[in-house]
């Protein structure tokens, strides 16, 4: 067996704003195996500034991994602990090379009869009018779950802004989350929560900075809006950890992005312990392309999850890869008819 790495930067059609900043790229890699002639493909997906494998050395770690590769998917999985990125990468990699189809990871029904995957439409934060389009034009797409992201703009205005969708859709019509990606100081967290829930918001996502466990704990036993930790799962290793960590805080939701905690074997680590604990969850992608958001989708099928789980459309890039993935009435999509680009694994692998 041979393995390679390949980097790829994707461009977003349109600035993208987070409360961390303005994104325009993002870089992204891939790990090439190749055996007998057939290849499997599996996406690294780092996100500068937020996962804990954004570090240097990590191109020095991915040419380790490749180097290594004859050790095996399990004792590389072990020793890549604290790269949490490749460890999701790796594990497509080698489920792509075991498919008769490089790109089809699980058989379920999401890929062999096009049973689609509920997703929330995302509205990216930046002014209002911006942000009232985007979310006239989800709803025109057929979306009945949106998450807002907070806490860049005015509160006020934000506050605003929900107040406008909640004039015009009730809950039962439009669920909304918000995402505020650590935003609140903890010391205004508890106002700033209080007043969002008069919107029938269904969660707030990561609404103070991780690592305040304290903090987080006293916001997750008396808020009046479901609390969702997102970045809180973010370098947390082992099962003791982990299980510390919710036996601590106590959240109402955890949100599952495996590029940042793992890949599949981290993630469902999380969803055992949440379910012991009688706390909910969904996945959500994290800016992948087309290929890791599909290795995700295909993944998130076989949990059988019904909330509007976090996948992304595969829209926000001018340079993605063309794939079966399609997002129609609110759901994504793998659509049969449609083929992977075809020179897609040329591109890739030269």
């Amino acid at each position: 067996m041979k393995a390679s790495y390949k980097k790829y930067i994707l461009d977003f059609k349109r600035p993208s704003g987070t409360s961390r900043g303005v994104l325009t790229q993002k870089e992204t890699w891939f790990i090439i195996l190749e055996e007998n002639g057939n290849y499997g493909i599996g996406e690294c997906g780092l996100l500068q500034g937020l996962s804990i494998d954004d570090v240097m050395g990590y191109e020095e770690k991915l040419k380790w991994t490749c180097e290594n590769i004859e050790k095996g998917r399990d004792t590389l999985l072990n020793s890549l602990e604290r790269f949490p990125s490749i460890q999701f990468g790796l594990e497509q990699a080698f489920l792509s090379l075991a498919s008769k189809n490089s790109f089809e990871l699980f058989d379920t029904g999401f890929v062999r009869s096009g049973i689609p995957i509920p997703i929330n439409g995302l509205i990216w934060m930046g002014d209002e009018v911006f942000m009232h389009s985007q979310i006239d034009q989800k709803i025109v797409q057929g979306f009945r779950c949106i998450k807002m992201k907070i806490g860049a703009i005015d509160f006020e205005s934000e506050l605003q802004i929900l107040e406008s969708i909640r004039n015009k859709y009730s809950k039962e019509e439009i669920e909304l989350r918000v995402d505020a990606n650590g935003a609140f100081m903890p010391e205004k967290a508890v106002e700033k929560i209080r007043r969002l829930a008069t919107f029938d918001l269904h969660s707030i996502e990561q609404p103070i900075k991780q690592g305040n466990w304290e903090a987080l704990k006293m916001l997750c036993a008396s808020t009046p809006l479901p609390i969702a930790l997102d970045e809180e799962l973010i370098g947390i290793f082992g099962v003791t950890n982990k299980e510390k960590l919710l036996q601590t805080i106590r959240p109402q939701y955890i949100i599952l992005k495996p590029s940042l905690i793992g890949g599949y074997e981290g993630s469902e680590e999380w969803i055992a312990l949440a379910e012991k604990y009688r706390i909910g969850w969904w996945v959500t992608s994290a800016l992948e392309s087309n290929i890791g958001l599909s290795a995700i989708a295909q993944w998130t099928a076989t949990l059988k999850n019904k909330m509007p789980q976090g996948l992304g459309t595969g829209s926000l890039y001018t340079n993605n890869f063309e794939s079966p993935l399609e997002v129609e009435n609110g759901s994504l999509y793998y659509r049969k008819n449609k083929d992977w680009s075809t020179n897609l694994i040329k591109e890739l692998c030269t």
